[in-house]
C-alpha cells in the first residue's frame, strides 16, 4: 500500500528539521519515550489479564551500525489500523498555518504536537517502522524517505511483537552514528526511565576460571594465579528505580547519598542534608532537593537542579519552576503537570507551576525550622556551610524570609551561636547607644580586624563574625526588620563612637592647637583617599588610626554586588578616616616638634603605623617605612 501522508503542505519535514534544529538532538529522548510508553501500556494491559502468556525481556534496545540507528521495544506495537491512525494522519491545515500559529514559541515543539515520532526525520533521510501488535493481526512494515509519500505492506517476516524504528541517518547528522555521542545522549535523556535501555556493550575485567599466570611467590619459587580477562556484557544505562521514586521511610543517609553520587559523579563531598518531595494534590510533584556546602561564594554553574516529567529529563534550567534562591541546591524533580516540551515563559506563567515553586520553597523552610528545633548542635555545626543559602534567600523571597527569621544564627568571635532574639537580648544592656538603638558589632575579618575587636572586647562588647559576600545587603534587611536596631563593623570608627553615649572623654589638647596640626598632617597624606579627624581618645589609645564610614564602606559593597542599575558607590574610589588621637603623647610631640624635617618623619611613621595596622601599607611605601624605622631606631 502507498499513499500520502495526510498533512495538507507540500512537505512538513523541512519544517520539522528547519524549526527544531537547534534541539535536533531531542529526537532519541522522544524515540525512547514511546517505546518506553508501548512497554509500560503492554504491562499495565498484562496486570487485567488482557495480554496472555509470558511477556518476556522487555528491555528496549538501542542498536548502532555504520548507517543506521534503530530503537527496539516489545511493548503492544500496531496494527496497520493504528499505523494509519497514528503515523499517517498528521493533522496540520498547513505549513504556513502551523509556522504562524507557534512562531512565538522559543523552545522545541514536538511534545506539543504530537510529533514524537517524526522527530526523527530531523536527523535521518529515511525512517522506516517495522511493528507487530500484541493483538491477533500481520506485522506491518512502514517506510517513509521525508516526502509526503509513504510505502505500507504486510511483512510476515517479523513475528515478534512490538516495534522497531530504523533511522537511515542523513550525510549531514552522521555525529549521530558515533556511539559516544549516541551513549551521552541516553544517559542524559534515559538514564532514569522507567523501563530497562540497552545500549551496546560494556567490558567487565574478572578473574578467569580457566586460564591462568605463572607469578613469583614471595618465596623465591613460582604459583599460579587467575588471568584477569575481559567480559562483554550488554550496557543497560538507566536506572529504573531512581531514589525520587521510592518511600523515605525506606531511604537511608547512606543511600541518599549514592544517588547523590549517581547524579553527580565529579561532586565527592557528601551533601549537608536532603528534602524529600512527596505530593499528590493539588499537584503531583516527586523528588530529591539536596544541600550542598555553599560556603561563602555562589557558584556560577546553577543549573544543578533536573527537571524530569515521568521519569524522562526536560531541563536543567528549572528557573520558574524553583525559586531563584534554591537554585543554589542540588538535586531532581519529576512533575507530570510539567510538560516535556516547555518555554521559558510557559514557566514563568503556568499556574501549576508557581504552584510548585512555593510549595517547595516551604518545604525547604519546613526541613530548616525542622533540623533547628530538633538538634540545635548539628545545626550550628551545618550553619557556616548553609548561611549564604540562607541569606540570599531573605534576601529574595519575603515568605522565606519571615519564616527564617525564626531559624537565622548569628555566630561571634567566640564562635557561639545565637538565634536572632537571644542575641539583641544578650547585648541590648551594654550595646544600647544613647538613642536606643541597639547596636551590632561584627568583623567581617577577625585576623586583619583583631585590634579592633580587642578595644571592643575590652570595653565589654560583643563582636560578631559576618563574612558572606551578602552581608552588606544581609545586615541592612536585619536594620529594616529588627526595629531600633543598627549594625556596624568594628572599624568602622573609634570605639568610643561605635556606640555612642552621652559621656565624652575631655581633651587635652586646645582647639586652636588642633586646627593648627591637622594641616600638619593633611600635608603628608593623599587627600583623595584620607580625611583627617582630630579625636579625644584615651591617652594610651593608639596615637593614629585608620577607620572607614559604614555607611559608605556598606553602599559601596552592596552596589559592587548588584545587578543593573548605576553602580555610583561601586566605582568610587576606597576612601578612609585618619583619626588622630589629640590626647596621646606622641601627637603632642608632632606639635611641638620645632625641627620640620623631623616632624615630618614622625608623622610619616605614625600615619604608616596606622596604615600597617589595617595591611594599607604596601609597595614602596612599605620599604621606606622599613627604613626609616630602623634609622629612627639607630
Amino acid at each position: 500500500m502507498n499513499g500520502n501522508l495526510n498533512v495538507q503542505t507540500e512537505n512538513i519535514f523541512p519544517v520539522i528539521k528547519k524549526f527544531l534544529y537547534s534541539d535536533h538532538e531531542i529526537f532519541l529522548r522522544e524515540l525512547v519515550s514511546n517505546a518506553i510508553d508501548a512497554t509500560q501500556k503492554l504491562k499495565a494491559l498484562s496486570s487485567r489479564g488482557e495480554v496472555k502468556g509470558e511477556m518476556g525481556d522487555l528491555t528496549v534496545e538501542v542498536v548502532l551500525d555504520k548507517k543506521t540507528l534503530t530503537i527496539k521495544d516489545r511493548g503492544i506495537g500496531m496494527t496497520a489500523e493504528e499505523v494509519e491512525k497514528y503515523i499517517n494522519q498528521i493533522a496540520f491545515s498547513g505549513a504556513t498555518d502551523f509556522l504562524d500559529k507557534y512562531k512565538d514559541v522559543q523552545e522545541n515543539l514536538i511534545g506539543h504536537f504530537g510529533l514524537g515520532f517524526y522527530s526523527a526525520f530531523m536527523v535521518a533521510d529515511k525512517v522506516e517502522i517495522y511493528t507487530k501488535s500484541y493483538k491477533d493481526a500481520p506485522a506491518v512494515h512502514w517506510s517513509c524517505d521525508g516526502s509526503p509519500t509513504y510505502e505500507m505492506v504486510e511483512d510476515p517476516k517479523h513475528t515478534d511483537r512490538g516495534t522497531n524504528i530504523v533511522l537511515h541517518i542523513a550525510d549531514d547528522c552522521k555525529e549521530f552514528l558515533e556511539e559516544h555521542q549516541i551513549l551521552s545522549l541516553l544517559k542524559k535523556y534515559c538514564r532514569f526511565m522507567p523501563v530497562a535501555i540497552r545500549f551496546g556493550e560494556e567490558s567487565n575485567w574478572v578473574d578467569s576460571e580457566t586460564e591462568f599466570d605463572e607469578v613469583d611467590d614471595g618465596n623465591g619459587g613460582k604459583t599460579k594465579r587467575p588471568k584477569r580477562v575481559e567480559r562483554k556484557q550488554p550496557r543497560i544505562i538507566n536506572n529504573t528505580d531512581p531514589a525520587w521514586r521510592k518511600s523515605p521511610a525506606n531511604l537511608t543517609d547512606e543511600e541518599y547519598n549514592k544517588f547523590y553520587h549517581e547524579l553527580y559523579p565529579m561532586n565527592f563531598e557528601d551533601p549537608l542534608f536532603q528534602i524529600h518531595l512527596n505530593v499528590d494534590y493539588p499537584f503531583n510533584l516527586t523528588g530529591i532537593l539536596y544541600f550542598p556546602k555553599v560556603k561563602k561564594t555562589i557558584d556560577p554553574t546553577r543549573n544543578k537542579i533536573q527537571l524530569y516529567c515521568n521519569q524522562v529529563f526536560v531541563t536543567d534550567s528549572v528557573e520558574g519552576v524553583v525559586p531563584d534562591y534554591l537554585m543554589l541546591l542540588h538535586g531532581v524533580l519529576d512533575s507530570p503537570d510539567i510538560p516535556l516540551n516547555v518555554s521559558r515563559s510557559y514557566l514563568q506563567s503556568d499556574s501549576n507551576v508557581k504552584k510548585i515553586s512555593s510549595h517547595i520553597s516551604k518545604k525547604v523552610a519546613d526541613k530548616l525550622e525542622e533540623m533547628f528545633k530538633n538538634d540545635r548542635k548539628d545545626f550550628e555545626n551545618k550553619w557556616d556551610d548553609i548561611k549564604i543559602f540562607v541569606e540570599y534567600g531573605m534576601l529574595t523571597e519575603e515568605k522565606f524570609c519571615d519564616r527564617a527569621m525564626k531559624f537565622t544564627l548569628l555566630k561571634n568571635t567566640e564562635g557561639q551561636f545565637f538565634s536572632l532574639d537571644d542575641y539583641r537580648e544578650k547585648i541590648a544592656p551594654l550595646q544600647t547607644d544613647k538613642d536606643k538603638n541597639v547596636c551590632y558589632l561584627y568583623a567581617n575579618d577577625a585576623e586583619e580586624q583583631h585590634a579592633y575587636i580587642a578595644k571592643a572586647k575590652a570595653k565589654g562588647y560583643d563582636v560578631l563574625i559576618m563574612d558572606s559576600f551578602l552581608t552588606p545587603h544581609f545586615v541592612n534587611m536585619l536594620e529594616q526588620k529588627k526595629e531600633k536596631s543598627r549594625f556596624v563593623r568594628v572599624d568602622a570608627d573609634t570605639v568610643e563612637k561605635l556606640i555612642p553615649h552621652d559621656d565624652a572623654i575631655p581633651t587635652k589638647m586646645s582647639q586652636e592647637d588642633q586646627d593648627k596640626l591637622k594641616p600638619i598632617i593633611e600635608n603628608e597624606l593623599d587627600k583623595q583617599r584620607f580625611t583627617v579627624q582630630m579625636e579625644s581618645l584615651e591617652s594610651d589609645d593608639q596615637p593614629m588610626l585608620i577607620t572607614q564610614s559604614e555607611w559608605m564602606r556598606r553602599y559601596k559593597e552592596m552596589a559592587a554586588t548588584s545587578n543593573g542599575g548605576m553602580n555610583f558607590y561601586g566605582d568610587m574610589p576606597e576612601s578612609y578616616n585618619l583619626v588622630v588621637n589629640v590626647n596621646h603623647p606622641l601627637v603632642e610631640q608632632v606639635l611641638n616638634e620645632a625641627d620640620a624635617d623631623k616632624q615630618k618623619q614622625l608623622v610619616h611613621q605614625l600615619t604608616d603605623l596606622a596604615l600597617l595596622a589595617n595591611g594599607l601599607l604596601k609597595g614602596e611605601a612599605l620599604t621606606e617605612f622599613v627604613k626609616r624605622s630602623v634609622s629612627m631606631i639607630g
